[in-house]
């Protein structure tokens, strides 16, 4: 079998040119012969490789001078914790609740101060963006938290929480990099790579440089202070080498195909292939409210879970692969991050089409 579409959440598909490149760098990279696997993070041929990677990774998000860029380890679950250690100044947060990793952050935050629940959209199971254009901020709250873009449920922040004035933090893990955005509006913004942009094993975090300071919560352990790792250039214990040179490859190949903008363009190209056909579909439906939808992950279903296991395993056998729902929800869900080809959105939906056909 060849390569299938990997419409995988995470750990999810890459592009192809870029696994090419490191398959051809495996054993030798750049003469030292080598692996990038092998070779010090603290050697002169690795500091050129984390350097570059965060240049390119600063212009193409168009990063302010004043914010930090962290590559760090522990996966988003660690910054549920992190966050809280590093910011709670004055032991309060608001938390905006729109699907099950931002209930996890706020569950985890509930343990170092008061967390308010300021808007949620449980009530349909995180299937829409609640209103957040007059939220009730806490006076005292150290910053607003979302998850910008919600892998399992498919809905994406069009717009930003008026926060009050307050510092708004951010999970961007599912849409990292699908788009320009403004970073001078967020105090921290964080994701796991392994969606968009790498393997597994690593996050990245850009912070405004005013709140990486020494006043940490009691306790908070010495690797999850934002100082400790600002101040070590990301180097304090040995990281993740091999995933920072993957993404610093990826950061490579998004420049080359034009930024961002760009990116947004395929982005909103692919998903209205998909989501034109699910609203005009006789068999399946998508889940999201029309307004709410992500462009990275697109859940659906048929209304009858027989039907969507014959789904999911029918597409398998054609080589359209990890198309099942996370197990809390069920159905479906395509994940169309930037290294999906177009191709790959079009041929799924010519086999959802063959499959309705003869199944409706």
């Amino acid at each position: 079998m060849g390569r299938v579409y990997n419409f995988s959440a995470g750990p999810a598909v890459l592009p192809e040119e870029v696994l090419k490149e490191i398959a051809a760098e495996m054993m030798d990279y750049k003469g030292t012969g080598m692996s990038v696997m092998e070779m010090s993070h603290r050697s002169k041929i690795f500091d050129e490789i984390i350097q570059t990677a965060e240049q390119d990774f600063r212009e193409l998000l168009k990063v302010p001078d004043n914010y930090k860029v962290l590559f760090l380890q522990g996966g988003a679950h660690l910054q549920f914790s992190a966050i809280p250690m590093n910011l709670m100044k004055n032991r309060v947060a608001d938390y905006i609740v729109t699907g099950q990793w931002a209930k996890r952050a706020y569950e985890e935050a509930k343990k170092y101060g008061t967390a308010n629940k300021i808007a949620s959209s449980e009530d349909k199971t995180y299937s829409y963006i609640p209103d957040c254009s007059d939220l009730p901020v806490s006076e005292n709250a150290d910053y607003v938290y979302i998850c910008e873009n919600n892998t399992i449920y498919g809905t994406k922040f069009k717009t930003l929480p008026d926060t009050k004035g307050k510092d708004l933090v951010a999970d961007v893990s599912s849409c990292f990099l699908s788009e320009p955005v403004d970073v001078s509006r967020y105090a921290l913004m964080y994701g796991g790579v392994q969606k968009n942009i790498g393997p597994a094993g690593m996050v990245i975090a850009v912070i405004r440089e005013d709140l990486i300071t020494d006043d940490v919560l009691p306790g908070t352990p010495t690797i999850m202070k934002y100082k400790t790792l600002a101040d070590a250039g990301s180097l304090y214990n040995t990281p993740n080498c091999f995933c920072i040179y993957t993404c610093g490859k990826v950061f490579k190949w998004l420049k080359a195909m034009g930024g961002l903008s760009v990116m947004k363009e395929r982005n909103e190209e692919k998903a209205a292939i998909l989501y034109d056909f699910l609203d005009s579909s006789r068999l399946f439906k998508g889940t999201v409210r029309k307004e709410d939808r992500s462009l990275m992950n697109v859940p659906f279903v048929t209304g009858d879970d027989d039907m969507d296991k014959k789904f999911v395993q029918a597409a398998q056998a054609e080589g359209f692969v990890s198309l099942k729902g996370h197990r809390s929800v069920g159905g479906m869900r395509a994940s169309i991050y930037n290294a999906m080809p177009k191709e790959g959105v079009e041929a799924l939906v010519a086999f959802m089409k063959k499959f309705e056909e003869e199944n409706a």
